[in-house]
C-alpha cells in the first residue's frame, strides 16, 4: 500500500511538472517593432506589446514558401488543421520541417491555436492522395495517424538557417516563448519572415 501511495504521488508530481511547463509556455505570433540586440519588442496578433528576452546564443529561422508538389512520403510535416462537421481534418497551414528537426520537435497531435479549435499533427508522411481541391496527406506519429486535407491555397512554408539581421521591424514572428515569474518572457529561438513568406503556425 505504501508503495501504491508513493507511485500514485510520483505520478501526481510528474502531472503537475508537466501542467506547470506547459502554463510557462506561451507561442506568440506578431510584428516585430524594436530589437536591441537582446530583446524583442513584438505587437502580437491580439494587439498586445510584449518584450521578449534571447538567450545568449539564440537561433533564428526564417521562413521559405514551399507547395503541396513539394511534399512526399518520408518527410515530417506539421499541418495546423481544423476539425470538419463530418470528423475530418483541413490544414489551415502547414509546415514541411528540415530533416535536422527531426527529433527535435515534438511529434504527435495536440490542441492548437492557430484559430479557436485547431490541431497541430507533427507527424511522417506515409502516403500523398490527389483530391479534387488539393492533396489528403496520410500522417503517421508515434502511437497514431491520421489523414489530413491540404487544400490548393493553404499556406505551405518551410525553414531555412537565418540571422539577426532579419530581426527588423515589420517581420512577422512567431515563437514559443517562455513566460518568466514576473509576466516577461525569453525565447532561444524564433522563426521569422523573409521575402515576404511569414510563418503561417
Amino acid at each position: 500500500m505504501k508503495k501504491l501511495a508513493m507511485l500514485f504521488g510520483a505520478g501526481a508530481l510528474a502531472l503537475a511538472f508537466t501542467a506547470a511547463q506547459a502554463q510557462a509556455q506561451a507561442r506568440i505570433r506578431g510584428t516585430i517593432t524594436a530589437f536591441d540586440g537582446k530583446v524583442l519588442s513584438v505587437k502580437t496578433r491580439e494587439g498586445d506589446d510584449v518584450r521578449i528576452r534571447l538567450a545568449d546564443h539564440f537561433g533564428v529561422r526564417a521562413a521559405q514558401a514551399a507547395s503541396l508538389a513539394d511534399i512526399k512520403p518520408g518527410d515530417f510535416v506539421g499541418p495546423a488543421s481544423r476539425r470538419m462537421p463530418d470528423g475530418s481534418l483541413v490544414a489551415i497551414s502547414l509546415q514541411v520541417f528540415p530533416a535536422a528537426l527531426r527529433g527535435v520537435v515534438p511529434e504527435g497531435q495536440m490542441a492548437w491555436d492557430l484559430e479557436p479549435g485547431s490541431l497541430m499533427t507533427n507527424a511522417t508522411v506515409a502516403g500523398v492522395m490527389s483530391a479534387s481541391n488539393g492533396r489528403e496527406l496520410t500522417l503517421e506519429y508515434k502511437g497514431g495517424a491520421q489523414k489530413v486535407l491540404v487544400p490548393e491555397g493553404a499556406p505551405i512554408f518551410t525553414t531555412v538557417p537565418g540571422d539577426a539581421a532579419l530581426l527588423v521591424p515589420g517581420a512577422y514572428l512567431f515563437t514559443i516563448a517562455r513566460r518568466e515569474a514576473d509576466g516577461s518572457f525569453s525565447a532561444a529561438r524564433v522563426t521569422v519572415s523573409k521575402d515576404g513568406v511569414r510563418p503561417a503556425n
